[in-house]
Protein backbone atom coordinates (compact mmCIF):
# COMPACT_ATOMS: atom_id res chain seq x y z
CA UNK A 1 0.00 0.00 0.00
CA UNK A 2 1.08 3.55 -0.71
CA UNK A 3 0.71 6.22 1.93
CA UNK A 4 -0.41 9.58 0.55
CA UNK A 5 1.26 10.41 -2.75
CA UNK A 6 4.58 8.71 -2.12
CA UNK A 7 6.24 7.04 -5.09
CA UNK A 8 6.51 3.28 -5.44
CA UNK A 9 10.05 2.22 -6.31
CA UNK A 10 10.48 -0.13 -9.29
CA UNK A 11 13.40 -1.15 -11.45
CA UNK A 12 11.87 -0.81 -14.92
CA UNK A 13 8.75 0.90 -16.19
CA UNK A 14 7.60 -0.22 -19.65
CA UNK A 15 5.12 2.09 -21.37
CA UNK A 16 3.14 0.20 -24.00
CA UNK A 17 2.28 -3.52 -24.16
CA UNK A 18 2.63 -4.14 -27.90
CA UNK A 19 5.14 -6.57 -29.45
CA UNK A 20 7.96 -4.24 -28.43
CA UNK A 21 6.78 -3.46 -24.92
CA UNK A 22 5.69 -6.87 -23.69
CA UNK A 23 8.80 -8.55 -25.09
CA UNK A 24 10.98 -5.91 -23.41
CA UNK A 25 9.13 -6.44 -20.12
CA UNK A 26 9.55 -10.21 -20.22
CA UNK A 27 13.25 -9.99 -21.11
CA UNK A 28 13.86 -7.43 -18.35
CA UNK A 29 12.09 -9.66 -15.83
CA UNK A 30 14.16 -12.66 -16.94
CA UNK A 31 17.25 -10.59 -16.15
CA UNK A 32 16.08 -10.00 -12.59
CA UNK A 33 14.41 -6.61 -12.89
CA UNK A 34 11.21 -5.68 -11.06
CA UNK A 35 9.02 -4.63 -13.99
CA UNK A 36 5.76 -2.72 -14.37
CA UNK A 37 4.14 -2.57 -17.82
CA UNK A 38 1.40 -0.03 -18.56
CA UNK A 39 -1.00 0.18 -21.50
CA UNK A 40 -4.29 1.97 -21.86
CA UNK A 41 -5.75 -0.63 -24.23
CA UNK A 42 -5.37 -4.35 -24.77
CA UNK A 43 -2.24 -6.39 -24.16
CA UNK A 44 -0.51 -7.08 -27.45
CA UNK A 45 -0.98 -3.56 -28.76
CA UNK A 46 -1.98 -2.72 -32.32
CA UNK A 47 -0.21 -5.78 -33.75
CA UNK A 48 -2.22 -8.41 -31.90
CA UNK A 49 -5.51 -6.52 -31.68
CA UNK A 50 -5.87 -4.20 -34.66
CA UNK A 51 -3.06 -4.98 -37.08
CA UNK A 52 -0.80 -7.93 -37.89
CA UNK A 53 -2.77 -10.78 -36.35
CA UNK A 54 -6.39 -9.87 -37.27
CA UNK A 55 -5.39 -8.88 -40.80
CA UNK A 56 -3.59 -12.18 -41.38
CA UNK A 57 -6.59 -14.09 -40.03
CA UNK A 58 -8.87 -12.37 -42.56
CA UNK A 59 -6.30 -12.79 -45.35
CA UNK A 60 -6.15 -16.53 -44.57
CA UNK A 61 -9.95 -16.72 -44.74
CA UNK A 62 -9.92 -14.92 -48.10
CA UNK A 63 -7.37 -17.43 -49.44
CA UNK A 64 -9.60 -20.31 -48.28
CA UNK A 65 -12.60 -18.80 -50.04
CA UNK A 66 -10.66 -18.28 -53.26
CA UNK A 67 -9.24 -21.81 -53.14
CA UNK A 68 -12.71 -23.30 -52.66
CA UNK A 69 -13.93 -21.43 -55.73
CA UNK A 70 -10.98 -22.17 -57.98
CA UNK A 71 -9.74 -25.70 -57.29
CA UNK A 72 -10.68 -27.02 -60.74
CA UNK A 73 -6.99 -27.41 -61.68
CA UNK A 74 -6.88 -30.22 -59.10
CA UNK A 75 -10.06 -31.77 -60.47
CA UNK A 76 -12.07 -30.39 -57.55
CA UNK A 77 -15.27 -28.46 -58.15
CA UNK A 78 -17.30 -26.90 -55.36
CA UNK A 79 -20.72 -25.41 -55.96
CA UNK A 80 -22.49 -22.61 -54.13
CA UNK A 81 -19.44 -21.56 -52.12
CA UNK A 82 -20.53 -18.80 -49.77
CA UNK A 83 -19.05 -16.54 -47.13
CA UNK A 84 -20.66 -16.00 -43.74
CA UNK A 85 -18.66 -12.90 -42.91
CA UNK A 86 -20.03 -12.78 -39.39
CA UNK A 87 -18.43 -16.18 -38.75
CA UNK A 88 -15.26 -15.01 -40.48
CA UNK A 89 -15.08 -12.11 -38.05
CA UNK A 90 -15.77 -14.48 -35.16
CA UNK A 91 -12.84 -16.61 -36.30
CA UNK A 92 -10.60 -13.54 -36.46
CA UNK A 93 -11.70 -12.37 -33.01
CA UNK A 94 -11.04 -15.84 -31.62
CA UNK A 95 -7.50 -15.79 -32.95
CA UNK A 96 -6.92 -12.35 -31.41
CA UNK A 97 -8.32 -13.50 -28.05
CA UNK A 98 -6.05 -16.55 -27.95
CA UNK A 99 -3.00 -14.45 -28.71
CA UNK A 100 -3.74 -11.71 -26.17
CA UNK A 101 -4.53 -14.27 -23.49
CA UNK A 102 -1.19 -15.85 -24.28
CA UNK A 103 0.59 -12.53 -23.71
CA UNK A 104 -1.23 -12.09 -20.42
CA UNK A 105 -0.10 -15.54 -19.30
CA UNK A 106 3.50 -14.86 -20.30
CA UNK A 107 3.62 -11.59 -18.36
CA UNK A 108 2.10 -13.23 -15.31
CA UNK A 109 4.45 -16.21 -15.58
CA UNK A 110 7.44 -13.88 -15.64
CA UNK A 111 6.09 -11.91 -12.65
CA UNK A 112 5.61 -8.69 -14.62
CA UNK A 113 3.11 -6.35 -12.94
CA UNK A 114 0.46 -5.02 -15.34
CA UNK A 115 -1.35 -1.70 -14.99
CA UNK A 116 -4.25 -0.90 -17.32
CA UNK A 117 -4.18 2.84 -17.86
CA UNK A 118 -2.06 5.74 -19.06
CA UNK A 119 1.28 7.23 -18.09
CA UNK A 120 2.37 10.82 -17.55
CA UNK A 121 5.95 11.65 -16.65
CA UNK A 122 6.49 13.98 -13.70
CA UNK A 123 10.25 14.34 -14.05
CA UNK A 124 13.22 12.38 -15.37
CA UNK A 125 12.72 9.44 -13.03
CA UNK A 126 9.08 9.49 -11.91
CA UNK A 127 5.76 8.93 -13.63
CA UNK A 128 2.12 8.77 -12.64
CA UNK A 129 0.02 5.86 -13.91
CA UNK A 130 -3.68 6.51 -13.93
CA UNK A 131 -7.08 5.22 -14.93
CA UNK A 132 -10.57 6.05 -13.73
CA UNK A 133 -10.03 4.15 -10.49
CA UNK A 134 -6.51 4.95 -9.30
CA UNK A 135 -3.41 7.03 -10.00
CA UNK A 136 -0.32 5.55 -8.35
CA UNK A 137 3.04 7.27 -8.70
CA UNK A 138 6.23 5.34 -9.52
CA UNK A 139 9.92 6.08 -9.25
CA UNK A 140 11.86 4.08 -11.81
CA UNK A 141 15.54 3.27 -12.24
CA UNK A 142 14.96 2.79 -15.96
CA UNK A 143 12.07 3.09 -18.39
CA UNK A 144 11.37 1.66 -21.85
CA UNK A 145 9.03 3.65 -24.10
CA UNK A 146 7.07 1.46 -26.51
CA UNK A 147 4.00 3.56 -27.27
CA UNK A 148 3.72 2.52 -30.92
CA UNK A 149 1.96 4.38 -33.69
CA UNK A 150 -1.43 5.10 -35.20
CA UNK A 151 -2.73 5.52 -38.77
CA UNK A 152 -2.00 8.90 -40.33
CA UNK A 153 -5.20 10.87 -40.79
CA UNK A 154 -5.25 13.26 -43.76
CA UNK A 155 -7.22 16.49 -43.42
CA UNK A 156 -9.24 15.94 -46.62
CA UNK A 157 -10.12 12.42 -45.44
CA UNK A 158 -11.03 12.50 -41.72
CA UNK A 159 -11.76 9.07 -40.29
CA UNK A 160 -15.40 8.42 -39.53
CA UNK A 161 -18.49 7.06 -41.21
CA UNK A 162 -17.48 5.51 -44.51
CA UNK A 163 -13.91 6.82 -44.40
CA UNK A 164 -11.90 4.11 -42.69
CA UNK A 165 -8.45 3.55 -41.26
CA UNK A 166 -7.09 0.00 -41.21
CA UNK A 167 -8.57 -0.39 -37.71
CA UNK A 168 -12.17 0.14 -38.86
CA UNK A 169 -11.62 -1.85 -42.06
CA UNK A 170 -10.71 -4.94 -40.02
CA UNK A 171 -13.92 -4.56 -38.00
CA UNK A 172 -16.38 -4.30 -40.92
CA UNK A 173 -19.32 -6.63 -40.40
CA UNK A 174 -20.09 -6.82 -44.10
CA UNK A 175 -18.16 -7.45 -47.28
CA UNK A 176 -18.25 -4.12 -49.14
CA UNK A 177 -19.58 -4.12 -52.66
CA UNK A 178 -16.89 -1.62 -53.57
CA UNK A 179 -13.88 -0.05 -51.87
CA UNK A 180 -11.44 2.71 -52.75
CA UNK A 181 -8.00 2.46 -51.13
CA UNK A 182 -5.76 5.51 -50.90
CA UNK A 183 -2.19 4.23 -50.64
CA UNK A 184 -0.80 1.10 -52.24
CA UNK A 185 1.81 0.34 -49.58
CA UNK A 186 1.83 -2.91 -47.65
CA UNK A 187 -1.36 -2.22 -45.63
CA UNK A 188 -3.38 -0.95 -48.60
CA UNK A 189 -2.16 -3.78 -50.84
CA UNK A 190 -2.84 -6.50 -48.25
CA UNK A 191 -6.31 -5.33 -47.25
CA UNK A 192 -7.29 -4.33 -50.77
CA UNK A 193 -6.39 -7.77 -52.10
CA UNK A 194 -8.11 -9.48 -49.16
CA UNK A 195 -11.42 -7.71 -49.79
CA UNK A 196 -11.07 -8.30 -53.52
CA UNK A 197 -10.83 -12.05 -52.95
CA UNK A 198 -14.09 -11.84 -50.99
CA UNK A 199 -15.74 -10.21 -54.04
CA UNK A 200 -15.31 -6.48 -53.38
CA UNK A 201 -14.63 -4.21 -56.37
CA UNK A 202 -11.39 -2.53 -55.28
CA UNK A 203 -9.66 0.54 -56.68
CA UNK A 204 -6.22 1.49 -55.34
CA UNK A 205 -5.10 5.11 -55.73
CA UNK A 206 -1.31 5.26 -55.43
CA UNK A 207 0.94 8.30 -55.70
CA UNK A 208 3.94 6.35 -57.01
CA UNK A 209 4.13 4.40 -60.27
CA UNK A 210 3.29 1.01 -58.71
CA UNK A 211 1.95 -0.65 -55.57
CA UNK A 212 4.45 -1.67 -52.86
CA UNK A 213 6.95 1.05 -53.86
CA UNK A 214 9.53 -0.21 -51.37
CA UNK A 215 10.05 -3.49 -53.24
CA UNK A 216 11.77 -4.30 -56.55
CA UNK A 217 9.61 -3.78 -59.63
CA UNK A 218 10.00 -7.39 -60.78
CA UNK A 219 8.43 -8.46 -57.48
CA UNK A 220 5.56 -5.96 -57.45
CA UNK A 221 4.79 -6.77 -61.08
CA UNK A 222 3.64 -10.26 -60.02
CA UNK A 223 1.48 -8.81 -57.24
CA UNK A 224 -0.14 -6.36 -59.67
CA UNK A 225 -0.77 -9.23 -62.08
CA UNK A 226 -2.63 -11.21 -59.42
CA UNK A 227 -4.53 -8.11 -58.34
CA UNK A 228 -5.80 -7.71 -61.89
CA UNK A 229 -7.07 -11.31 -61.85
CA UNK A 230 -9.53 -10.45 -59.08
CA UNK A 231 -10.52 -7.17 -60.73
CA UNK A 232 -8.47 -4.68 -58.71
CA UNK A 233 -7.83 -1.45 -60.57
CA UNK A 234 -4.57 0.29 -59.73
CA UNK A 235 -4.50 4.02 -60.46
CA UNK A 236 -0.81 4.94 -60.31
CA UNK A 237 0.84 8.38 -60.23
CA UNK A 238 -2.39 9.74 -58.78
CA UNK A 239 -3.14 12.37 -56.16
CA UNK A 240 -6.20 11.95 -53.94
CA UNK A 241 -7.74 15.35 -53.23
CA UNK A 242 -11.06 15.16 -51.38
CA UNK A 243 -13.99 12.97 -50.39
CA UNK A 244 -17.69 13.47 -49.80
CA UNK A 245 -19.75 10.82 -48.05
CA UNK A 246 -23.40 10.06 -47.53
CA UNK A 247 -24.98 7.38 -45.39
CA UNK A 248 -24.68 4.98 -48.35
CA UNK A 249 -21.39 5.72 -50.11
CA UNK A 250 -18.36 7.96 -50.47
CA UNK A 251 -17.13 9.84 -53.55
CA UNK A 252 -13.40 10.42 -53.93
CA UNK A 253 -11.94 13.11 -56.15
CA UNK A 254 -8.41 12.61 -57.44
CA UNK A 255 -6.18 13.67 -60.30
CA UNK A 256 -3.82 11.88 -62.68
CA UNK A 257 -1.39 13.97 -64.73
CA UNK A 258 -3.44 17.05 -63.95
CA UNK A 259 -6.72 15.50 -65.10
CA UNK A 260 -9.47 15.53 -62.47
CA UNK A 261 -11.41 12.32 -61.87
CA UNK A 262 -13.80 10.91 -59.29
CA UNK A 263 -15.00 7.53 -58.13
CA UNK A 264 -17.84 6.45 -55.84
CA UNK A 265 -17.68 3.38 -53.60
CA UNK A 266 -19.25 1.91 -50.48
CA UNK A 267 -16.20 2.74 -48.37
CA UNK A 268 -12.89 4.60 -48.54
CA UNK A 269 -9.83 3.07 -46.84
CA UNK A 270 -6.94 5.46 -46.16
CA UNK A 271 -3.56 3.76 -45.66
CA UNK A 272 -0.81 6.35 -46.15
CA UNK A 273 1.44 5.43 -43.24
CA UNK A 274 1.55 5.65 -39.47
CA UNK A 275 2.33 8.42 -36.97
CA UNK A 276 4.41 7.84 -33.78
CA UNK A 277 2.51 8.08 -30.49
CA UNK A 278 4.81 10.61 -28.84
CA UNK A 279 2.40 13.53 -28.62
CA UNK A 280 -0.47 13.98 -26.18
CA UNK A 281 0.00 14.07 -22.41
CA UNK A 282 2.95 11.71 -21.98
CA UNK A 283 5.10 14.54 -20.64
CA UNK A 284 8.23 13.55 -22.53
CA UNK A 285 9.53 17.11 -22.19
CA UNK A 286 9.36 16.81 -18.40
CA UNK A 287 11.26 13.54 -18.68
CA UNK A 288 14.00 15.17 -20.74
CA UNK A 289 13.34 13.04 -23.82
CA UNK A 290 14.23 14.72 -27.11
CA UNK A 291 12.25 14.22 -30.33
CA UNK A 292 13.06 14.75 -33.99
CA UNK A 293 11.01 17.11 -36.15
CA UNK A 294 8.98 14.05 -37.24
CA UNK A 295 8.03 13.23 -33.65
CA UNK A 296 10.40 10.28 -33.39
CA UNK A 297 12.46 9.72 -30.25
CA UNK A 298 16.20 10.24 -30.64
CA UNK A 299 18.08 7.12 -29.49
CA UNK A 300 21.58 5.67 -29.52
CA UNK A 301 22.75 2.19 -30.60
CA UNK A 302 21.14 0.61 -27.52
CA UNK A 303 17.86 2.52 -27.68
CA UNK A 304 18.90 5.02 -24.99
CA UNK A 305 17.28 8.45 -25.28
CA UNK A 306 18.64 11.87 -24.26
CA UNK A 307 17.62 10.85 -20.73
CA UNK A 308 20.02 7.97 -19.97
CA UNK A 309 17.41 6.32 -17.72
CA UNK A 310 14.85 6.13 -20.54
CA UNK A 311 14.99 3.91 -23.63
CA UNK A 312 12.70 3.93 -26.68
CA UNK A 313 11.83 1.18 -29.16
CA UNK A 314 9.51 0.29 -32.03
CA UNK A 315 7.48 2.66 -34.15
CA UNK A 316 8.52 5.72 -32.14
CA UNK A 317 12.18 5.46 -33.22
CA UNK A 318 13.72 5.66 -36.67
CA UNK A 319 13.30 2.75 -39.08
CA UNK A 320 10.42 0.74 -40.52
CA UNK A 321 7.28 0.24 -38.42
CA UNK A 322 7.61 -3.52 -38.03
CA UNK A 323 6.48 -5.62 -35.07
CA UNK A 324 9.56 -7.85 -35.21
CA UNK A 325 11.82 -4.78 -35.26
CA UNK A 326 10.11 -3.56 -32.08
CA UNK A 327 10.51 -6.95 -30.37
CA UNK A 328 14.19 -7.07 -31.30
CA UNK A 329 14.80 -3.54 -30.03
CA UNK A 330 12.91 -4.38 -26.83
CA UNK A 331 15.27 -7.22 -26.03
CA UNK A 332 18.30 -5.03 -26.75
CA UNK A 333 17.01 -2.26 -24.45
CA UNK A 334 16.20 -4.69 -21.62
CA UNK A 335 19.66 -6.23 -21.88
CA UNK A 336 21.36 -2.82 -22.04
CA UNK A 337 19.59 -1.83 -18.82
CA UNK A 338 21.01 -4.98 -17.22
CA UNK A 339 24.52 -4.02 -18.26
CA UNK A 340 24.87 -6.42 -21.18
CA UNK A 341 26.75 -5.19 -24.30
CA UNK A 342 23.72 -5.64 -26.60
CA UNK A 343 23.40 -3.18 -29.48
CA UNK A 344 20.94 -2.73 -32.34
CA UNK A 345 22.03 -4.08 -35.73
CA UNK A 346 19.42 -3.82 -38.46
CA UNK A 347 21.27 -5.60 -41.26
CA UNK A 348 19.19 -8.79 -41.00
CA UNK A 349 15.72 -7.42 -40.24
CA UNK A 350 13.32 -8.80 -42.88
CA UNK A 351 10.40 -7.03 -44.51
CA UNK A 352 7.35 -9.14 -45.37
CA UNK A 353 4.10 -8.34 -47.17
CA UNK A 354 1.20 -10.82 -47.12
CA UNK A 355 -0.06 -10.04 -50.59
CA UNK A 356 -0.73 -12.71 -53.20
CA UNK A 357 1.95 -13.69 -53.98
CA UNK A 358 3.78 -12.86 -50.77
CA UNK A 359 6.86 -10.63 -50.91
CA UNK A 360 9.82 -10.62 -48.54
CA UNK A 361 13.27 -9.09 -48.40
CA UNK A 362 16.27 -9.09 -46.09
CA UNK A 363 19.65 -7.39 -46.22
CA UNK A 364 20.72 -5.46 -49.31
CA UNK A 365 19.05 -5.42 -52.69
CA UNK A 366 21.39 -5.67 -55.68
CA UNK A 367 21.15 -1.91 -56.22
CA UNK A 368 21.83 -1.13 -52.55
CA UNK A 369 24.82 -3.47 -52.44
CA UNK A 370 26.36 -1.81 -55.47
CA UNK A 371 25.75 1.63 -53.95
CA UNK A 372 27.60 0.45 -50.83
CA UNK A 373 30.60 -0.34 -52.99
CA UNK A 374 30.43 -4.14 -53.03
CA UNK A 375 31.53 -6.18 -56.03
CA UNK A 376 28.17 -7.83 -56.54
CA UNK A 377 26.91 -11.01 -58.12
CA UNK A 378 23.26 -12.02 -58.00
CA UNK A 379 20.81 -14.45 -59.51
CA UNK A 380 17.14 -15.49 -59.51
CA UNK A 381 15.73 -19.00 -59.41
CA UNK A 382 12.06 -19.42 -60.46
CA UNK A 383 9.44 -21.18 -58.36
CA UNK A 384 8.41 -22.89 -61.60
CA UNK A 385 11.60 -24.97 -61.42
CA UNK A 386 10.60 -26.42 -58.04
CA UNK A 387 8.56 -29.62 -57.71
CA UNK A 388 6.73 -28.60 -54.55
CA UNK A 389 5.65 -25.21 -55.92
CA UNK A 390 4.43 -26.87 -59.11
CA UNK A 391 2.49 -29.55 -57.19
CA UNK A 392 0.82 -26.76 -55.19
CA UNK A 393 -0.13 -25.11 -58.51
CA UNK A 394 1.82 -22.04 -57.35
CA UNK A 395 4.62 -21.73 -59.92
CA UNK A 396 4.77 -17.93 -60.01
CA UNK A 397 7.63 -16.17 -58.29
CA UNK A 398 11.35 -16.38 -57.65
CA UNK A 399 14.09 -16.15 -55.05
CA UNK A 400 16.96 -13.76 -55.66
CA UNK A 401 20.21 -13.86 -53.70
CA UNK A 402 22.70 -10.99 -53.68
CA UNK A 403 26.28 -11.90 -52.77
CA UNK A 404 29.72 -10.36 -52.53
CA UNK A 405 31.60 -11.58 -55.61
CA UNK A 406 34.94 -11.32 -53.80
CA UNK A 407 34.14 -13.88 -51.08
CA UNK A 408 30.63 -15.25 -51.83
CA UNK A 409 29.22 -13.85 -48.56
CA UNK A 410 25.43 -13.43 -48.78
CA UNK A 411 24.50 -9.74 -48.62
CA UNK A 412 20.75 -9.94 -49.09
CA UNK A 413 17.80 -11.71 -50.67
CA UNK A 414 14.38 -11.02 -52.09
CA UNK A 415 11.51 -13.47 -52.50
CA UNK A 416 8.16 -13.25 -54.24
CA UNK A 417 5.96 -16.34 -54.26
CA UNK A 418 4.04 -18.73 -52.07
CA UNK A 419 5.37 -18.86 -48.47
CA UNK A 420 7.86 -16.04 -49.09
CA UNK A 421 7.17 -14.90 -45.52
CA UNK A 422 8.54 -18.18 -44.15
CA UNK A 423 11.29 -18.82 -46.70
CA UNK A 424 13.03 -15.51 -45.90
CA UNK A 425 14.06 -16.80 -42.45
CA UNK A 426 16.85 -19.03 -43.77
CA UNK A 427 18.26 -16.16 -45.80
CA UNK A 428 17.96 -13.81 -42.84
CA UNK A 429 20.09 -16.25 -40.86
CA UNK A 430 22.58 -16.33 -43.72
CA UNK A 431 22.90 -12.54 -43.69
CA UNK A 432 23.14 -12.43 -39.88
CA UNK A 433 25.90 -15.04 -39.62
CA UNK A 434 27.83 -13.91 -42.70
CA UNK A 435 27.18 -17.20 -44.47
CA UNK A 436 28.49 -17.85 -47.95
CA UNK A 437 26.72 -19.21 -51.01
CA UNK A 438 28.54 -22.50 -50.38
CA UNK A 439 27.14 -22.70 -46.84
CA UNK A 440 23.65 -22.68 -48.33
CA UNK A 441 24.26 -24.87 -51.38
CA UNK A 442 26.12 -27.52 -49.37
CA UNK A 443 23.28 -27.75 -46.85
CA UNK A 444 21.05 -30.66 -47.86
CA UNK A 445 17.47 -29.45 -48.21
CA UNK A 446 14.60 -31.93 -47.97
CA UNK A 447 12.80 -32.89 -51.17
CA UNK A 448 10.23 -31.96 -52.31
CA UNK A 449 10.04 -28.66 -50.43
CA UNK A 450 9.90 -24.98 -51.20
CA UNK A 451 13.08 -24.58 -49.17
CA UNK A 452 14.99 -26.25 -51.98
CA UNK A 453 14.58 -23.04 -53.97
CA UNK A 454 16.94 -21.31 -51.52
CA UNK A 455 19.60 -23.95 -52.20
CA UNK A 456 18.98 -23.85 -55.95
CA UNK A 457 19.32 -20.06 -55.98
CA UNK A 458 22.65 -20.24 -54.18
CA UNK A 459 23.88 -22.80 -56.74
CA UNK A 460 22.66 -20.54 -59.53
CA UNK A 461 24.59 -17.55 -58.22
CA UNK A 462 27.67 -19.78 -57.82
CA UNK A 463 27.32 -20.68 -61.50
CA UNK A 464 26.32 -24.35 -61.38
CA UNK A 465 22.50 -24.59 -61.18
CA UNK A 466 20.91 -28.00 -61.61
CA UNK A 467 17.29 -27.31 -62.44
CA UNK A 468 17.67 -24.33 -64.78
CA UNK A 469 20.05 -23.81 -67.67
CA UNK A 470 23.07 -21.70 -66.72
CA UNK A 471 23.40 -18.53 -68.77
Amino acid sequence: MVVGDASIDIDTLVVGAGPGGYVAAIRAAQLGQKVLIVDKSELGGVCLNRGCIPSKALISAAHQYESAQHADAFGITAENVKVDFKKTQEFKNGVVKKMTQGVSGLLKGNKVEVFSGEVMFINDSEARCFNEHESPRYRFKNCILATGSRPIELKPFPFGGRILSSTEALELQEIPGSLVVIGGGYIGAELGQMFSKFGTKVTIIEGMDSVLPGFDKDMTRLVAKNMAKTGIEIVANAKAESAEQTDKNVTVKYSVNGESKEITADYLLVTVGRRPNTDGDLGLDLAGVELTDRGLVKVDHQGRTSNPKIFAIGDIVAGPALAHKASYEGKVAAEAISGLPSVVDYKAIPAVVFTDPECSSVGYTEKEAKEKGFNVKAGKFPFAGNGRATSLNQPDGFIKIVANADNNVVLGAQIVGIEASNLIAELGLAVEMGATLEDISLTIHAHPTLGEIVMETAELVEGHPIHVIAR
